[in-house]
């Protein structure tokens, strides 16, 4: 079946071959100007996104709030054999959930978590912790990842919860060849704090499901990361 891109290009050859190339040029252009905006609501699911106050694609399956550069690189990488931490949960826990062996999620917000608890399948160790404040939650959370007895995990997501008191733990946690992703990671100290630990960083810059303004979702790793495995090929436009 063929894409939109290959029949975007396919028109635009034959309208070539019958209009002048000037008046040719500017259809193009203002094809091209007014089209992308849609287009890009439409295929990542962004539109379907605003109006459902959620992080779905256009198919209504759901996608880590994350920003869309940071979602299609994820996308392409494989964790079905992969533990994953999240210290904030929602649509990305359930994301996470089809796409990994394990997922501990970590929520704070009453609401949220019933409501999410009601959805996760089995693969997910789900549990509120109360936000009483940000030093008994460290002591809630440490308590529970040492009762759980999992020595690590591949990727660790600070994506609410504390964010900053989060930080020292996802370090902690995090296996050596894994990585740390911080949403909105323009604040929280997270640049500073990581900066400080020596930690390698890529950010992903862009817009994400829902919202209007562009953000960044991060990605943070010590010496060495499985999602940057240089034999993974480059994805054709998903």
């Amino acid at each position: 079946m063929e894409n939109n891109n290959t029949i975007y290009h396919k028109i635009f050859r034959t309208v070539k071959k019958v209009t002048p190339r000037p008046l040719a040029a500017f259809i193009r252009s203002g094809v091209t100007a007014f089209y992308t905006p849609v287009y890009f609501t439409f295929i990542n699911g962004h539109f379907k996104s605003s109006f459902k106050n959620m992080s779905v694609t256009r198919q209504g399956d759901f996608l880590p709030w994350y920003t869309y550069p940071c979602i299609d690189f994820l996308r392409t990488r494989i964790f079905s054999d992969k533990t994953i931490l999240e210290f904030g949960g929602g649509q990305s826990t359930l994301w996470w959930a089809a796409h990994s062996k394990k997922v501990v999620t970590i929520e704070d917000d009453k609401v949220w978590y019933e409501g999410l608890n009601k959805r996760i399948p089995v693969n997910v160790h789900l549990t509120h912790v109360p936000a009483e404040s940000r030093e008994k939650t460290v002591v809630e959370v440490n308590k529970l990842l040492t009762g759980l007895g999992d020595q690590s995990y591949d990727i660790v997501v600070i994506d609410g919860l504390c964010r900053e008191q989060m930080i020292e733990i996802a370090y902690r946690v995090v296996s050596p060849n894994g990585a740390i992703i911080c949403d909105n990671a323009e604040g929280y100290e997270f640049y500073e704090r990581f900066k400080e630990k020596g930690m390698q960083r890529i950010d992903f810059f862009g817009h994400a499901p829902g919202v209007m303004l562009p953000h960044c979702t991060s990605v943070y790793f010590k010496e060495k990361c499985f999602l940057l495995d240089p034999h993974l090929p480059i994805p054709e436009r998903m």
